[in-house]
């Protein structure tokens, strides 16, 4: 229901750095966790990094050390800066908020994805 915008990604290097950006179209009154997920072809979606709302951010192992996820809930942003990166990155990123829709349930909303390219 709600859109989250992506920006940033690209092409680089092995080696190089790429940061991610997301923004919700609109304030999200409860945010359980924000975090950036990827899905290189041929594979399904996994978690690449994680910031629960009041807890410690929690990252994929291929990517822990390289990877910095940092969110500024003011805005309803998320980013994600990527050190390293290796041609394994390759993949489309995509944003994720979930958020707290009531009757102890949550909701998640998603990017649009954004491609990250690592040459070799």
């Amino acid at each position: 229901q709600v859109e989250l915008v992506q920006s940033g990604g690209g092409l680089v290097q092995a080696g190089g750095s790429l940061s991610l950006s997301c923004s919700a179209s609109e304030s999200i009154t409860s945010i359980n966790a924000m975090g950036w997920y990827r899905q290189a072809p041929g594979k399904q979606r996994e978690l690449v990094a994680i910031m629960p709302t009041g807890g410690v951010a929690n990252y994929a192992n291929s990517v822990k050390g390289r990877f910095t996820i940092s969110r500024d809930n003011a805005k309803n942003t998320v980013n994600l800066q990527m050190n390293g990166l290796k041609p394994e990155d390759t993949a489309v990123y995509y944003c994720n908020i979930n958020s707290y829709i009531g009757l102890g349930r949550s909701r998640d909303s998603w990017g649009q994805g954004t491609q990250v390219t690592v040459s070799s």
